[in-house]
């Protein structure tokens, strides 16, 4: 025996009575606290191999290293082992145990126990002698099924307490549902409570497959009408029929002898395991449900998937006598034929409900790592609000940059940066419109100006760091225009030099270095590259505009519009270049592309 539990004494007398018959167990802590819920075929065996065998999950030994008592009780069979470790775990919910999520936020179609059934979507199951069918995945799913057994067959809508002695007292008065013809009025006598049950009964094999038994009836109905020449009752019950049929093809997806089978498939990784559950009747998928298991001991599928087969069974309500599985169960259930198809139709359902669960895998891990991000990127920011002794989160970010030659065409850029990512359709491009030549610390006063007074006047929300691309001199430009707008002490702004990466604080004439490796760094470079690039794109695209028409201006009889026109099709003055005659006049016809093509040619 494996000694890790400082009580192994006490366990072994409880090892030496422990029956060999099916049950559950429970392991108990030292503040008496259930902590494990099992089921075994043979207690006995079970139970002993917790403490004989040795465990590769720290889980499982942490587990055994804190089993202080162990209980059990013996059942008839390995079906009621299972169904009673299932309701004990939703009970307790001990710690070391799977736990599944609550079927409460299901949506169910009920179909109430009353002399007038009322048919409504619930999320809630009383045990009053109604009918419940579910759960269904989706809320508008259910809405368009009750749609269209309303529309055709006029069921109820309304709450009231529709019985004998009120209809026959003249209690109730018709209303609306009625005159629009979407009610029979079984309130004031108008459908008789036969009529109307019929009705239920067609709906309740609608839901729960039956399609063909009621559309058999139906059509034995329309004959009779028809021979009673009542064509207009006829022409509803061949309404009714054809809605059927289509219900029946939109739903069916393998061979309709398929009848009344239950399809479970399991995947799982290293955390959790993701279970996909199949209602087929008829060959139609009538119900589908996905259940996320977070695994607590390292458990492994096969222990796994019989808990999962229990408690869907259980929600759904399900007396199917075939399950398809995707390996054997090593479990036997009363009446219950477990089945794993190699091929077939059977095979096609097992694969599509697999399929399913991947799928289903696939979402969870998107949502997983949206939430990882968020993290992530809370985390970067918390580290810069640390490094660069900032009083809030710095969530919004601004960076800028100036870009000129030699003075020439001078613009800036405006980066903005939303929880450490750049946010590209807030950038920003300025052409500087005050500064004569190069001017680099006006320019720097004048972006920044003119981007937060913007911001201002149109009560826009205000970044919380902002990132100046340059030293002292830019830094203390920039500090400027925010002093005249009175935000200097409302935005934190630093300076990045690009030689040494010295991060430049206001009113500190000694620099801060960053470790090299830092997050802080990282993002502050990142948003002084961004910036830079952005700048250096609009400059580029601006200066090639200027040469353009540099160059084209020397020519006779070429004006502003058909500079407007060729750089439109052909981008730059180099493609103008490269163009042939026959390109030239389609963009701007004969005359004046002979002028260019002429004079380019002369040039060169």
């Amino acid at each position: 025996m494996i000694n890790i539990n400082s009580n192994i004494e006490y366990i072994k007398s409880l090892l030496n009575v422990m029956p060999t018959k099916p049950g559950i167990y429970q392991f108990f802590d030292k503040s008496d606290k259930i902590i494990y819920i099992g089921k075994a075929k043979n207690l006995k065996k079970r139970v002993s191999s917790y403490f004989f065998k040795k465990h590769k999950s720290s889980k499982t030994q942490l587990l055994v290293k804190k089993i202080n008592e162990i209980k059990h009780t013996i059942v008839d069979t390995e079906e009621e082992a299972l169904l009673l470790e299932n309701n004990l775990i939703k009970k307790y919910r001990p710690k070391y145990n799977v736990l599944l999520k609550d079927d409460k936020t299901y949506p169910w179609i009920c179909i109430k126990n009353e002399e007038f059934p009322q048919i409504f979507l619930t999320r809630r199951i009383i045990k009053d002698g109604s009918q419940y069918f579910g759960p269904y995945t989706s809320v508008r799913l259910v809405r368009n099924i009750l749609e269209m057994l309303r529309h055709h067959y006029k069921t109820r809508t309304c709450k009231l307490k529709l019985s004998d002695e009120n209809i026959q007292s003249g209690k109730y008065k018709v209303c609306l549902e009625y005159h629009i013809g979407n009610c029979k009025a079984p309130c004031v006598g108008k459908q008789t409570a036969e009529d109307y049950r019929n009705s239920i009964n067609e709906i309740k094999n609608i839901l729960t497959g039956n399609i063909s038994t009621v559309t058999k009836r139906l059509r034995n109905l329309m004959l009779k009408y028809s021979e009673l020449y009542k064509f207009e009752l006829a022409n509803d019950v061949k309404e009714k029929i054809l809605f059927l049929e289509n219900f029946q093809k939109k739903s069916t997806v393998v061979n309709p002898k398929i009848n009344n089978v239950d399809v479970f498939s399991i995947i799982d990784d290293e955390e959790y395991a993701y279970v996909n559950y199949l209602k087929v009747v008829n060959g139609a998928i009538i119900q589908a449900q996905n259940i996320e298991i977070k695994k607590k001991l390292d458990e492994e599928k096969s222990l796994l998937l019989p808990i999962l087969i229990t408690e869907i069974r259980q929600r759904v309500q399900s007396l199917s006598k075939e399950i398809i599985v995707p390996f054997k169960i090593d479990y036997v259930l009363n009446n219950i034929n477990f089945l794993i198809p190699k091929q077939g139709d059977k095979k096609k359902l097992l694969d599509l409900s697999e399929r399913n669960a991947k799928i289903f895998r696939l979402e969870r891990h998107k949502q997983y790592e949206k939430i990882n991000r968020n993290k992530h990127a809370d985390r970067i920011l918390q580290t810069m609000q640390k490094d660069l002794h900032l009083d809030s989160l710095p969530v919004h970010i601004e960076g800028f940059d100036n870009s000129n030659i030699q003075g020439t065409i001078p613009v800036a850029s405006c980066v903005v940066f939303k929880n450490a990512k750049p946010s590209k359709k807030e950038y920003r491009k300025y052409n500087i419109k005050t500064v004569d030549g190069a001017n680099d610390f006006a320019s720097m006063e004048e972006i920044v100006y003119r981007r937060y007074k913007r911001l201002i006047k149109e009560k826009q929300s205000l970044p919380q760091l902002i990132i100046i691309d340059g030293g002292k001199g830019q830094l203390s430009s920039a500090l400027k225009s925010l002093d005249k707008l009175k935000l200097k002490d409302k935005i934190a702004i630093i300076g990045i030099a690009k030689k040494l990466e010295e991060i430049f604080f206001p009113d500190d004439p000694i620099p801060l270095y960053l470790d090299k490796n830092s997050e802080t760094l990282r993002v502050i470079q990142q948003v002084r590259d961004e910036s830079h690039r952005f700048g250096i794109t609009f400059h580029r695209d601006k200066r090639s505009k200027a040469m353009i028409k540099s160059e084209l201006d020397e020519i006779n009889g070429i004006g502003e519009k058909t500079k407007q026109k060729l750089l439109i099709e052909l981008k730059s003055l180099k493609n103008i270049k490269k163009a042939n005659f026959s390109e030239l006049e389609k963009i701007i016809g004969k005359a004046k592309a002979k002028l260019i093509f002429e004079y380019l040619k002369k040039s060169q």
